[in-house]
């Protein structure tokens, strides 16, 4: 009884700290976009995640109890692998793009619509209804999310701002298209999940996320070989702040990956909009960013919806 009651909460720790290192991760990312470009900083948390994912797997299988043979992968298991690398590329390089244009917390906050998303999509693909708590969570937490990308005073008005705010600005359709990336990479990544059911949740996770990686940088690297070699080159100089990244995104995708293996995607995702914390603190801290009172109490209300889904076990 008490193991069972351990293994239902145990998928709570795993995402929060799945958010903490992605906020990491971006906060490299973003420092690395001005010096490799957009794509070149996609290119970074794969590329350099890859031996990490790869280590991980060494461990895991040696510490596990399963035999140290390959697990049974189906091609469904591959599809949805490619399905979520694909989609989670292009969420990537939307969702730095969108740091260009605008303070670090709002351009994180516009792609966590992607829960929403993650809802409907799971829904559709994997036949997961959300419950009427969840659904309360996703609403509570949206209303926040929706508060968050309507600053008032976290920067100056002006024409340089303008364009930035609202819906329909560049940023919003930027943020909002990493959102609906992000949902679709959750939903292939836990399609992935199901379909390894006699592994451990780390062990699923790391078999997952590395070949999910040797996908991601096969395909970046050779666009970028073709496209724009140079951005290899900055990619290769900047090799500490991205074996950061790399490490952070390895370790971060391994534990969204084993959360997708415990929980329905929708949950995940709802518990992990405390990255909007995490993403806060580092917004002022690190880059000295300000909010206004109607972004605080977007941050309230997305609390409020973090602990309403986890009440809900």
């Amino acid at each position: 009884m008490a193991s069972t009651s351990i293994a239902s909460w145990a998928w709570i720790p795993i995402v929060i700290a799945a958010a903490l290192t992605q906020t990491v991760r971006n906060a490299a990312q973003r420092t690395l976009t001005a010096q490799v470009g957009t794509l070149g900083a996609t290119l970074v948390r794969f590329l350099y995640g890859l031996p990490f994912a790869a280590l991980a797997v060494v461990v895991l299988q040696g510490l596990s109890d399963a035999p140290l043979t390959l697990p049974a992968f189906t091609a469904a298991f591959f599809l949805w692998v490619v399905f979520g690398a694909v989609t989670q590329i292009a969420a990537t390089a939307f969702l730095l793009a969108a740091m260009k244009e605008r303070n670090f917390i709002v351009a994180v906050t516009y792609s966590k619509t992607e829960v929403l998303q993650v809802a409907l999509f799971a829904a559709l693909f994997l036949h997961e209804i959300p419950g009427w708590l969840t659904l309360l969570a996703i609403a509570v937490a949206t209303t926040g999310v929706v508060m968050l990308s309507l600053p008032q005073g976290a920067r100056g008005a002006g024409a340089d701002a303008a364009p930035a705010r609202g819906w329909g600005g560049r940023v919003a359709m930027l943020g909002l298209a990493s959102g609906a990336c992000f949902a679709l990479s959750a939903v292939g990544y836990r399609g992935a999940a199901l379909q390894l059911p006699g592994l451990s949740p780390w062990l699923a996770s790391a078999w997952g996320v590395m070949t999910a990686q040797a996908l991601q940088s096969v395909l970046l690297v050779t666009w970028l070989a073709v496209r724009s070699p140079q951005s290899l080159v900055a990619v290769r100089r900047a090799w500490r702040i991205s074996t950061l990244a790399g490490f952070m995104g390895a370790f971060a995708s391994m534990a969204w990956f084993a959360g997708f293996v415990l929980r329905p995607a929708a949950d995940v995702r709802t518990l992990g909009l405390i990255e909007v914390f995490f993403s806060y603190l580092v917004s002022r801290r690190l880059f000295r960013e300000k909010l206004g009172l109607m972004e605080q109490a977007g941050l309230a209300l997305v609390a409020v919806g973090l602990v309403v889904v986890c009440a809900r076990l």
